[in-house]
């Protein structure tokens, strides 16, 4: 799996809306690919109350929910259609699926291994 046809995944999954007066959904989507080669999405769900998630965190959990637990690429996408790199908690939650060579589109011609985002990892 390419970078692009990773980040052409995560396109398909984007579509910002507003759900209710207070639930945003969709602004930041992201695609995995597991070790079996299985893509799965997510969106990130923007609450009033900060009960959301980002789309990382929802693509994993559509993985662990068919059985997967190997990421072996991640990308997530904003509104603008921008790469946007993981945020801290997405960053732990990667590591702590055990895969510290997960590999993580931080831009389009930019590909790092996960464990160079968490340097000083606490495990």
């Amino acid at each position: 799996m390419t970078p692009q046809a990773l980040y052409d995944a995560a396109l398909e999954a984007l579509n910002p809306r507003r759900i209710s007066e207070d639930i945003e959904a969709g602004g930041v989507a992201a695609a995995l690919v597991t070790d079996k080669g299985h893509i799965y999405r997510g969106v990130c769900i923007d609450t009033a109350c900060s009960l959301g998630f980002c789309a990382e965190h929802a693509a994993v959990a559509a993985m662990l929910t068919t059985g997967e637990d190997r990421v072996e690429m991640i990308v997530a996408v904003g509104w603008e259609k921008q790469v946007m790199p993981p945020c801290g908690r997405c960053r732990e939650l990667l590591m702590q699926l055990g895969n510290p060579d997960c590999q993580v589109v931080l831009a389009p011609d930019k590909v790092v291994p996960l464990h160079e985002l968490m340097p000083y990892y606490w495990a």
